[in-house]
């Protein structure tokens, strides 16, 4: 589908191709956890081992992949060998629906959604806990505790009824959040970060709290240069999509100068922040493919294997 036009249903968020790509991949947890022997379930995507614990005679239906084969050599029997695995993994999807987030093309707004159903779509394939939150002043929305393939529709059904509206309401979202966790695991926050009120006081709110927490800071290529599709000059109304407040400009060369010192002084802090609170933060370009963002950006950050 076109890059500016919404999504309206669960194939516009994410195609069949895509699916097929994300099937082999898993969400990635930077912390180890205590949890279950490796061996007492079946799944072929769970169970990467992290610490030797014992063995166990091979029953049928065990997986292969962790027989001990040099024993096998010597006593012409099979066992498998056990390791300390994590525990299930929560992953929680905090999308920006404030007003500011309707920005730009490819949308800011739906550019989120696409993600976000991605990465559900990852955790739901991969057996975890996936949850997710809509925040902006108007209130926050959540689904919780999704679990397994079939889950997908309701996800995507969650996304395509939020609508930006409002002004941010990060900071008690991420209070919400932050007091009722249950577990430990992977918290993804998609938004441009455009807080009147500031990202710190939320972000801390979920910072070493049991979460690999990850900032995407998800902007327009409008948003990042105004001049990018042609000259902007003159004399412009600008309107804030948040409070409604409008201001008269004049556009020249020293304001976008202007502009582009204080975007990057936004980007640049918010990354300072997030590396002094082990906050993995990234600024994408809704212009990103998402196959790419997926497959290639988020496997080097860590997120995705």
């Amino acid at each position: 589908m076109s890059a500016t036009q919404s999504p309206r249903k669960l194939d516009d968020l994410i195609d069949s191709r895509l699916m097929a790509r994300l099937d082999a991949i898993d969400v990635v947890s930077r912390k180890i956890f205590s949890g279950k022997l490796q061996g007492e379930r079946r799944s072929k995507r769970r169970g990467q081992s992290i610490e030797f614990a014992d063995f166990r005679p091979y029953v049928h239906g065990d997986d292969l992949r962790f027989v001990d084969w040099n024993i096998f050599g010597r006593l012409d029997r099979l066992f498998l060998k056990m390791f300390l695995e994590e525990e299930d993994l929560s992953l929680i999807l905090a999308v920006d629906t404030s007003a500011s987030m309707r920005t730009g093309s490819p949308d800011t707004f739906d550019y989120a959604r696409r993600v976000a159903m991605a990465l559900a779509y990852v955790g739901l394939v991969n057996q975890h806990r996936v949850s997710l939150v809509g925040f902006s002043a108007d209130g926050i929305e959540r689904a919780s505790n999704l679990r397994g393939r079939r889950k997908a529709a309701d996800v995507a059904s969650w996304l395509l009824k939020r609508e930006p509206r409002g002004a941010s309401g990060f900071e008690p979202a991420m209070r919400l959040v932050g007091t009722t966790r249950i577990g430990r695991g992977v918290m993804v926050v998609l938004s441009d970060f455009l807080f009147s009120e500031g990202f710190e006081k939320g972000l801390n709110m979920v910072a070493g709290r049991g979460y690999d927490v990850y900032a995407l800071q998800l902007l327009a290529p409008q948003v990042v240069d105004p001049t990018r599709e042609g000259a902007v000059t003159g004399d412009l109304l600008l309107v804030d999509s948040e409070t409604g407040a409008e201001t008269e400009v004049t556009v020249t060369p020293e304001l976008l100068r202007v502009y582009r010192e204080r975007l990057d002084r936004l980007c640049g802090g918010l990354r300072a922040f997030c590396t002094r609170r082990d906050i993995v933060h990234m600024v994408v370009e809704t212009s990103t493919p998402v196959e790419t963002l997926m497959l290639e950006y988020l496997r080097r950050r860590g997120l995705l294997r």
